[in-house]
């Protein structure tokens, strides 16, 4: 399988939310692996998350997300701050 990364990501298990809607919605999620460049999100369901969406880290971090992929429970997404 091809590597599209431009960075290595790392295993990660780090609690997360996911902020959308102008701050006025938000969904729970778990951060499994982690890059400089991205990540992978897990969740009970993608459904009605949007494409772009601000992602804040337990630890107070937070990111502008672009959805790369997305499945029924994982959401691998790009930090807008590292474009490709």
């Amino acid at each position: 399988m091809s590597e599209n990364r431009n960075s290595v990501r790392t295993r990660a298990l780090k609690g997360a939310r996911i902020v959308y809607g102008n701050g006025s919605m938000t969904r729970d999620c778990t951060v499994r692996n982690l890059s400089a460049g991205g990540a992978k999100l897990i969740m009970q369901s993608t459904a009605d998350i949007p494409d772009f969406f601000d992602l804040l880290f337990d630890d107070g971090a937070r990111h502008r997300c672009v959805v790369r992929w997305r499945k029924l429970g994982d959401l691998g997404v790009e930090f807008a701050e590292n474009p490709r």
